[in-house]
């Protein structure tokens, strides 16, 4: 295990610098300048502006800013930003807990009604709750979160708060007008964490569904089953056991997913985690907070793969790493 370990973490390092020198590329060929901003500003003389790119180094060729870049990294400065210059760093921290605690929420809300949903109607194949539940499943899979979100806001939101029911907040992280406690955290993350969360939710329910129908079809669940064994019994001390080794690969495999549709959820719901970040500095033409921030989101993938692996082969004794 902890040769396999080495290894893959030694294997990240040259990922890693792959996906940064393709970013920064990226960042610098397509169209935009951090001091456009300057251009049309009737305050801001041609010279200063020529003063100011200079200052931030953006006459010189992109490739020799990437080095420039990465020799500050591996030194553990991340540098300033180009629009308030104020350090990469603090943008970087005060954004990543929001975005990990509404992964880790979503993740767990799929988890958590995915299994039971996915087991159930195994269990109750062509049932009116199996085929209730594939409907549904198969609904939530197709709605983009864009406009789930948005539907979210209209009905919980605008719609409860006229109608004089108890409304969830539109955005944020807290309520700025009081203090804020848990309760005000835990309704804040209530309507983005459902968003993030039921893609996934509909594609694990079916998955486990699937999977459970091929376990409880083998010939060792029928041997279990002719010893007397409860019901209960082979189903969770057998048949999932099994059926959910697949799933575990399939929920490291998504973490990307959940770290990329962060990406449109925060902004729908004004969340200020790493995805909102991410799109507003895009937008300004800011290299230096979009490669910090979206080299976390790709280091955070890499490393949910490898916890997913490992994962796998702690539940599976079959699987060897050496």
């Amino acid at each position: 295990m902890s040769k396999y370990l080495i290894r893959r973490l030694l294997g990240m390092i040259p990922l890693l610098l792959g996906i940064s020198f393709v970013v920064y590329a990226l960042l610098n060929l397509v169209p935009g300048s951090p001091t456009d901003q300057y251009e049309f500003n009737p305050t801001i003389r041609p010279e200063d502006r020529e003063r100011i790119i200079e200052n931030l180094g953006l006459n010189d060729p992109w490739y020799t800013r990437y080095f420039t870049w990465l020799g500050n990294v591996l030194q553990g400065d991340l540098g300033n930003s180009f629009l308030n210059y104020a350090p990469v760093d603090s943008a970087i921290m005060s954004a990543l807990p929001n975005t990990l605690i509404l992964s880790v929420t979503s993740l767990l809300f799929a988890l958590a009604l995915s299994v039971p949903l996915g087991i159930i109607s195994a269990v109750k194949l062509n049932s009116f709750f199996d085929r209730a539940v594939t409907i549904i499943s198969t609904a939530f899979f197709s709605i983009p979160s864009i406009w789930l979100g948005l539907l979210l806001i209209i009905m919980f939101s605008v719609q409860f708060q006229s109608w004089g029911f108890p409304s969830l907040p539109t955005g944020g992280v807290r309520d700025l007008r009081g203090d804020s406690g848990f309760l005000d955290r835990v309704e804040h993350i209530i309507l983005p964490a459902f968003t993030l969360g039921i893609v996934q939710l509909a594609g694990w329910t079916r998955y486990v569904r699937s999977s459970m129908l091929e376990v409880i079809r083998q010939d060792f669940i029928r041997t279990a089953q002719a010893k007397g064994l409860k019901e209960r019994a082979v189903l969770l001390g057998h048949a999932f056991r099994n059926a959910m080794l697949p799933l575990v690969t399939l929920v490291g495999l998504t973490i990307p997913d959940l770290f990329g549709g962060a990406l449109i959820v925060e902004n729908v719901f004004s969340y200020p985690g790493i995805g909102r970040l991410t799109v507003q500095s895009l937008s300004a033409s800011d290299y230096s907070v979009a490669m910090a921030a979206i080299m976390i989101l790709a280091f955070l993938t890499v490393i949910g793969n490898l916890v997913a692996d490992v994962l796998y082969g702690v539940m599976d004794p079959r699987v060897r790493f050496d």
